[in-house]
């Protein structure tokens, strides 16, 4: 009777400390892609290094701030900033994406941003937060679009970020391209600092080009970066990835021979 109830025992402590199945992938459904955001997910998540490179950014950004007020101005100041990884953190919703297989949907996005839920960026409210208390103005320029206004409003609000009204949140309208709403904020201000994740949130220079010109136009605006532009890390997404894939649509296994191909070995 003894044995019975030892392997009972036993059989109970392997059930409560066996991990829990968090979603059902068939192996047929995962391609390099999928399981690559996965694991950058993860860095994002779970890794001290990329809170550290976060902080590292708003730092940066924070001493521009106190250089950048000792200088006069003719205009009212600006700091313009994207949203999506430079201030809210979608990767809970990068996560439940990919472990169903799925790629971008316009309406489970929807559907995610109307939850408001999305957290912050490390860094990213302490330095809105100063940058305001020195009479800058923030501009929120994203390609999220109406649809998603009601819920980002409130996601920025939830946590007290400045300027969170709908006379500072440029969403997407007809181009994904953010020059020309650049240029409205700067008709009536001085840009003093641009935050994002993506290369085409600083200039046009970016918009849709190859990954060669990409790196060349890095190259060539160096100075700019931890100066002008204050770029934050983003392995999971972006236009560095659009670029492998010519900004196509791709299948599934398109997707995965473009990024075989990018890659390098010996």
């Amino acid at each position: 009777m003894k044995r019975i109830y030892s392997l009972l025992f036993v059989v109970l402590l392997v059930a409560c400390t066996a991990p829990k199945k968090i979603a059902t992938i068939h192996s047929e459904q995962w391609d390099i892609s999928t399981q690559g955001k996965l694991f950058a997910s993860l860095f994002m998540q779970r890794a001290a290094e990329y809170h550290g490179l976060c902080l590292q950014a708003y730092n940066i950004a924070h001493r521009r701030i106190d250089e950048i007020v000792q200088q006069p101005s003719l205009k009212p100041r600006a700091v313009v900033t994207d949203l999506d990884e430079t201030v809210l953190d979608n990767s809970a919703n990068e996560v439940h994406q990919d472990l169903q297989a799925k790629g971008f949907d316009p309406v489970e996005w929807n559907e995610w941003t109307s939850k408001a839920m999305a957290d912050t960026i490390p860094g990213s409210f302490s330095f809105f937060k100063y940058a305001a208390s020195k009479g800058i103005e923030i501009f929120y320029i994203s390609n999220r679009n109406e649809n998603d206004r009601p819920g980002t409003l409130q996601n920025l609000q939830r946590y007290g970020f400045p300027d969170a009204d709908d006379a500072h949140l440029l969403l997407r309208q007809n181009t994904s391209g953010k020059e020309l709403r650049r240029q409205q904020v700067s008709a009536g201000h001085d840009i003093v600092l641009l935050l994002g994740d993506n290369l085409s949130d600083f200039s046009d220079l970016f918009d849709r080009k190859s990954t060669e010109e990409r790196l060349l136009s890095v190259q060539q605006l160096s100075t700019q970066f931890g100066n002008r532009f204050i770029i934050l890390p983003n392995p999971v997404y972006g236009d560095w990835e659009n670029s492998i894939y010519q900004y196509k649509q791709l299948t599934t296994a398109q997707r995965d021979s473009a990024i075989r191909i990018s890659l390098r070995s010996f």
